[in-house]
C-alpha cells in the first residue's frame, strides 16, 4: 500500500476510533447528557464499537492498525515494513488528536455545563487529574507504577496477539469482516475483564492524542492533564504489541 493510503486510512479511521470511543465516555460523565451515568458496560461496549467501526473504515485501505501497539507488533511479526512504522505512528496520533477534537466539538455544551458546575469546579486541583480528563485520557485507579505498567503490558498483549492470530491476513492487507468483529468483541472482553485497573488505554494515540488535546482545549475550570502518569499508557502498550510480535513468531509463526 501507498504511503497516501497509510496516511489517509490511519488518519480518518483513528479519528473514528476515539470520536466514537471518547464519545462514549462524554455521555457517561458529563452533565446534561442523556447518558449520564450509564456506567461501565456501556463504555467498554462503546469502545468495542468504536474499533469496529474505525476497522471497516480503514480496513482496505491502510489495514486499519490504528495502534502503534499493533504496527509494533506486525512489524516484529513481519506483516508491516519497519520504513513504514513512523508513518503508521505519526497518522495515528495526528486521527486521534482530531477525534479528541470533535468529541469536544459534539459535546460542547455539555462540558461548559459540566465544568461551570460550583461542585464540579471546586475540584479541578484535587488530585493530579483535572475533572473532564477522563474524557480524554485514562488513568488508575490505584497508582502504582508497577502494577500500572504491567496492567497495559499485559492487556496489550491480549489484544495484540488476537489481532495477529486472528484478524489480520497472511499477507498483512488488513483486517477481514470477521476479524474486525473479533478484534472489537477482544476490546470488549479486555474492558470488562482488565479494564478496571487502569482504564485500558492498550493504544498509546488513544491516551496521548486525547491528553494533548485536553491540555490545549479552552475549557473552564478543567484542571491538569496528569503528565506524571502519560508515559505509561505510552509504554505499556508498546512493550505488550513487542512482546506480542515476539510470541507470535514463537508459537504460530
Amino acid at each position: 500500500m501507498s504511503s497516501s493510503d497509510i496516511f489517509i486510512g490511519e488518519t480518518i479511521g483513528t479519528a473514528v476510533l476515539i470520536l466514537l470511543g471518547g464519545g462514549v465516555c462524554a455521555a457517561v460523565t458529563l452533565k446534561r447528557s442523556k447518558a449520564k451515568d450509564a456506567g461501565w458496560l456501556a463504555i467498554t461496549f462503546g469502545w468495542g464499537f468504536a474499533v469496529l467501526t474505525g476497522a471497516y473504515l480503514a480496513g482496505g485501505v491502510s489495514g486499519a492498525h490504528l495502534n502503534p501497539a499493533v504496527t509494533i507488533g506486525l512489524a516484529i511479526e513481519g506483516g508491516t515494513k519497519w520504513s513504514d512504522v513512523p508513518l503508521y505512528l505519526a497518522s495515528q496520533l495526528l486521527g486521534a488528536m482530531i477525534g479528541a477534537v470533535l468529541v469536544w466539538a459534539v459535546y460542547y455544551g455539555q462540558f461548559h455545563a459540566h465544568l461551570n458546575d460550583p461542585e464540579i469546579a471546586k475540584t479541578k486541583n484535587d488530585g493530579p487529574a483535572g475533572p473532564v480528563l477522563g474524557v480524554f485520557s485514562t488513568g488508575p485507579e490505584i497508582r502504582n507504577v508497577v502494577q500500572n505498567m504491567v496492567t497495559e503490558i499485559i492487556a496489550t498483549a491480549v489484544l495484540v496477539l488476537a489481532i495477529l492470530t486472528q484478524g489480520l491476513n497472511n499477507d498483512g492487507n488488513g483486517l477481514g469482516t470477521l476479524g474486525a468483529l473479533i478484534t472489537a468483541l477482544v476490546v470488549v472482553s479486555i474492558g470488562l475483564s482488565l479494564g478496571g485497573p487502569t482504564g485500558y488505554a492498550i493504544n498509546p494515540v488513544r491516551d496521548l492524542g486525547p491528553r494533548i488535546v485536553h491540555a490545549l482545549l479552552p475549557l473552564p475550570n478543567k484542571g491538569g492533564s496528569d503528565w506524571s502518569y502519560a508515559w505509561i499508557p505510552i509504554a505499556g502498550p508498546l512493550i505488550g504489541g513487542a512482546i506480542a510480535g515476539g510470541l507470535y513468531n514463537l508459537a504460530f509463526a
